[in-house]
């Protein structure tokens, strides 16, 4: 299993409906890819003071390597990476992606 890790910077000055519906775009993409078996999306609750400005993240399962590069291909996966960049402080600089396989 492939645990795809997202974290992300949000411009201060994007509303909460904003982001929002930025998140949802990426858990809609669940039914439309084989092997996308969950999501979990949620703002940094972190008490530490390690979160470095991200705001929010999400991690997804998939069932493997060919359903993680599904999911980065489809086409409505495009169109709301798109929308991330162009709502995080610096762009592309205001994301964090960090994959790994998960044993079992």
């Amino acid at each position: 299993m492939i645990r795809h890790c997202v974290f992300i910077r949000f411009k201060a000055s994007l509303a909460d409906a904003e982001r929002a519906s930025i998140l949802s775009d990426i858990a809609a993409l669940k039914p439309l890819v084989p092997g996308y078996l969950a999501i979990d999306i949620g703002p940094n609750v972190n008490p530490e003071g390690l979160g470095k400005g991200y705001t929010n993240g999400f991690i997804i399962d998939f069932k493997d390597a060919a359903a993680r590069g599904a999911y980065l291909a489809h086409p409505d996966h495009e169109k709301a990476a798109g929308r991330i960049v162009a709502a995080t402080e610096g762009g592309v600089d205001g994301v964090f992606v960090y994959d790994f396989d998960v044993a079992g």
